[in-house]
């Protein structure tokens, strides 16, 4: 059976706090650790108001510390608002906490808009580093060498697997020439899913860290009891695009009986596009169609995210999810 994994962004809802929104990723995660999904990965963005997941890897810790089986991991850090050495040292530090259980998910946006890149006092040209970052935080993590300058204490020979992300062939041409496992942005940002997953596969080199091609690809998924009820579930995910397109990111908004009032068609023909694999449903439907998923793009992994308003709902959904994929199987 092709894994399930869950990614997660803390999603801080209207009418409630990121504290609320801390409680409920670690409900979620320790959910999710019984159903058997195989890792939960945060992602780092920054001036969102919806998103409390800014501070990756102390939430990273935080998960850790409250499950005992699942793997953690980030996906991802975005590397350049961050010194390689520090984040060596962060992952070195979650990786000697809980041995085998952490993830290091690496991409080369900002994960925010241009003035908050600023005041991260890193910049977007630092982008243009990233595939000499990459080296550099891997270098790090081999163990020290005998009159080595700089080290990571923790994170010298601590075994942190390692991963790039990505939306675009940039990414999959690196993560190929590399030898690391590679994870696709499908699930906002599919357009070039097939292409850069053909790449990635074509021109793999094994390396030390992976001897296969390993791919990842995201998508969102939103299970009820009916696909009505999963329908008007998903249009908070929907209304959180438009929004965030409008340049009014705001908290994650409850859903709503009629979308088409909300967006204009421009809005709801750009929405649709970025958010293309998607599958809803009752646990029928999306086991169906996470099975049409896996064999239109056979993926080694996948990992899907659901922004649902309300906690209750969104934890039947992982739910219903895995037990449908789990009967396919």
């Amino acid at each position: 059976m092709i894994p399930l994994s869950i990614l997660d962004l803390a999603p801080v809802c209207e009418g409630a706090t990121p504290r609320e929104a801390f409680a409920n990723m670690l409900d979620l995660a320790r959910h999710a650790e019984r159903w058997g999904y195989r890792r939960y990965w945060l992602a780092e963005h920054h001036n969102m108001p919806g998103i409390a997941s800014a501070a990756t890897s102390v939430l990273i810790g935080h998960v850790a510390g409250g499950t005992s089986t699942i793997r953690v991991g980030a996906g991802g850090i975005m590397l350049p608002n961050h010194s390689p050495l520090q984040v060596a040292e962060q992952f070195g530090t979650l990786a000697s906490l809980y041995p085998g259980r952490i993830d290091l998910g690496l991409g080369r946006a900002p994960g925010t808009d241009q003035p908050t890149a600023r005041a991260l006092r890193r910049y977007f040209d630092s982008a243009d580093q990233f595939p000499q970052d990459v080296a550099e935080l891997l270098r790090y993590f081999e163990p020290a060498q005998p009159g080595q300058g700089v080290q990571a204490v923790p994170g010298a020979g601590v075994e942190v697997p390692v991963w790039l992300l990505g939306s675009s062939l940039f990414s999959a041409r690196l993560s190929a020439a590399m030898g690391l496992p590679f994870a696709f942005a499908s699930h906002f940002a599919p357009d070039a899913m097939d292409e850069a997953v053909a790449l990635y596969r074509r021109d793999f080199r094994a390396s030390a860290r992976l001897a296969e091609p390993w791919v990842i690809l995201a998508l969102n998924v939103v299970a009820s009891e009916s696909e009505a009820q999963s329908r008007r579930l998903f249009t908070t995910q929907q209304q959180s695009f438009v929004n965030l397109r409008r340049g009014r990111p705001g908290r994650i908004p409850a859903p709503v009986d009629d979308i088409e009032a909300f967006w204009e068609p421009h809005e709801k023909a750009g929405v649709e596009r970025a958010l293309a694999c998607t599958v809803l449903g009752d646990a029928a439907q999306v086991g169906e169609g996470l099975a049409a998923f896996a064999a239109r793009h056979r993926p080694d992994e996948m990992m899907i995210t659901a922004n649902v308003f309300d906690h209750a709902a969104r934890l039947r959904s992982f739910e219903l999810a895995m037990r449908a994929w789990q009967s396919r199987h």
